[in-house]
């Protein structure tokens, strides 16, 4: 999912929604118009695509988990995300920021809830909705609910505006009845960036700028035109820019050489000056040890002010005195010297200007791994290192992975917070020790969780409300009632073996099995159909009882018949006495 080109924000997306209605839809005949409130502020979506997901299974206790694994943290401004067609259902929100903490439900920027499809929306599609039949927001489990009734309505909706940076973005979506889908939409807002380089009033071309985001990364550069102007256009209206100078040969800047550009309400103006250099200029490169320059290094030559590397890893003094003179630099954290810088000569009389040997630095080591569950890699799962220099965490990536780098030497503990509807396997933490080289294979296993469903109908194919079928397994037993379709459900189910039991209710009797085994694996698998049959009791016109058969209704009616049986055997035994006895006064 692309959610603004400029920067490049991108999420992998991971979901295990069941099929049926789902997949990217092209939003020509459902949209958010621009009489909604996030229309009016984004633009209308009319043929612009959005997704459609569904829960794994049509049952409360199986919803479908989505992950949205942003490659870079998201701005903490400027774009949304849309939650449609939520009245059968339920959605619950988890929002990861890139420091490994949840968001709060401040943080995430909801909205009045609001139907796309009401009357007197300008621009609606032609849907029918009422205006009061919007999602209920709870604060306190991030979770949208649909209208008390869950029926299946049209276009209740509800927006978000985050206000910090995520990472990791899941929607867990659960059935509230019938076969429901939910619909996801996507926006920005784009500003631009604009700006001039000038010496003493006069355009200079050819000056290099650079874009960096609120992380320090490269967003964009470009070179000032020949009336010295330059452009970053359409970027996501947001703050933490900072544009940065490289100016031409020859020249150096005069004012700051970067500037902080906010797009968060309005475009933003960035201008810069430079002049001519004053021999002799000493300069140079600061880059690691894979040849990438290296931003925040701070260099230092006797007797002057220090200058700290911007995103192209150069510095340049200009006026430095003849003679001989130390050159020291300061590396930014998670780096060490790897080549020192030499001493510079400014020799008498010289305008020549001087270029100093790299200066490279080693980056220190990484610490990596991959959290799976079920082999299979788990995204927005938050890790945490503990050692020198403190704690840190961090969130995998939608494969699963994780790094923590350039760490300095020493012991650490790496550990995982297993999220909801998951549980960890083994250990929870390990223990590394980091000293020259990079550590992988630091992982972790979990589990998600399971779910069983069915139901229980007679031979006519009808429901048994109100049956009663046991789950019983690792953690005990749980007793489920059927509901008035006969349905039962369980989950949150951890992995391993269950026996489902169906206790046969009064009037009925067994059609076929009354218990099954079922397993789950880490997978978290979910188990539907798991069905059970019965008979209806049938009763002979007249009386209570079946037919063929005494009418009982209770263990106190089984002491009468007992009882009774023994009169008849008492009765039947003096009977045969007084027949003995008869034939013995015979003879």
């Amino acid at each position: 999912m692309t959610l603004a080109e400029h920067p490049s924000i991108v999420a992998d997306v991971t979901s295990d929604s069941r099929a049926g209605q789902v997949g990217v839809i092209s939003g020509a005949s459902t949209w958010l118009a621009q009489g909604t409130a996030v229309g009016a502020k984004y633009g209308s979506s009319l043929n612009q695509p959005y997704l459609n997901l569904r829960p794994r299974a049509d049952t409360p206790t199986a919803p479908s988990l989505t992950t949205y694994s942003f490659r870079t943290p998201t701005p903490a401004s400027g774009w949304t995300f849309v939650l449609g067609d939520i009245d059968a259902d339920q959605l619950q929100v988890r929002a990861i920021g890139p420091d490994g903490v949840a968001l709060t439900a401040a943080e995430l920027g909801v909205h009045a809830g609001f139907n796309y499809c009401a009357p007197g929306v300008v621009g609606k599609p032609s849907c029918t909705g009422s205006a009061t039949d919007v999602p209920t927001w709870n604060p306190a489990t991030m979770t949208l609910t649909g209208n008390a009734a869950a029926s299946d309505t049209s276009g209740a909706a509800a927006w978000f505006e985050p206000t910090a940076p995520i990472s990791s973005l899941s929607f867990s979506y659960a059935q509230r009845s019938g076969f429901p889908v939910y619909q996801t939409w996507f926006a920005s807002l784009a500003r631009d960036i604009t700006g001039a380089v000038t010496d003493t009033g006069a355009p200079v071309p050819g000056a290099t700028l650079t874009l960096t985001d609120a992380t320090g990364a490269v967003v964009a550069t470009t070179t000032s035109l020949a009336n010295g102007s330059y452009a970053f256009p359409g970027f996501v209206a947001t703050g933490g820019y900072t544009v940065s100078i490289t100016p031409p040969a020859g020249k150096i800047s005069v004012s700051a050489t970067s500037v902080l550009a906010d797009l968060t309400t309005a475009d933003a103006v960035a201008d810069f000056t430079v002049r001519d250099i004053i021999p002799v200029a000493v300069s140079g490169l600061v880059r690691d040890t894979d040849n990438q320059p290296v931003a925040g290094a701070t260099v230092t030559i006797d007797g002057l002010a220090p200058i700290t590397t911007g995103p192209d890893g150069r510095y340049l003094f200009d006026t430095v005195p003849e003679g001989t003179h130390p050159v020291t630099i300061a590396p930014p954290a998670g780096y060490t010297v790897d080549t020192a810088p030499t001493d510079v000569t400014v020799p008498t009389d010289s305008e020549v200007p001087i270029a100093l040997p790299d200066i490279v630095l080693a980056a220190n080591p990484d610490v990596s791994g991959t959290i799976t569950a079920g082999g299979t890699g788990v995204g927005g799962v938050v890790v945490t290192r503990i050692g020198p220099g403190g704690t840190a965490t961090t969130v995998t990536a939608a494969d699963g992975t994780y790094r923590f780098p350039r760490l300095g030497a020493g012991a650490y503990t790496v550990s995982i917070a297993a999220p909801p509807e998951f549980s960890v396997v083994g250990s929870a933490s390990l223990a590394v020790t980091v000293a020259t080289t990079d550590i992988a294979g630091v992982d972790f296993a979990l589990a998600r969780a399971g779910s069983v469903s069915g139901t229980v109908t007679d031979e006519g194919g009808s429901a048994v409300a109100g049956a009663t079928v046991t789950v019983a397994g690792p953690g005990g037993a749980s007793i489920l009632s059927t509901d008035a379709a006969g349905g039962f459900a369980a989950g949150s189910l951890v992995p391993g073996s269950y026996t489902l039991t169906l206790t046969v209710p009064t009037g009925y009797v067994q059609a076929g099995p009354l218990s099954r085994t079922v397993t789950i694996t880490a997978a978290g698998e979910t188990l539907v159909d798991q069905n059970f049959a019965l008979a209806a009791v049938t009763v002979d016109p007249g009386t209570s009882a079946p037919a063929g058969e005494l009418a009982f209704s209770g263990p106190g009616d089984y002491v009468t018949v007992l009882y009774i049986i023994a009169l008849v055997l008492l009765a039947i035994g003096g009977a045969l006495a007084y027949i003995v006895v008869r034939n013995r006064r015979g003879k």
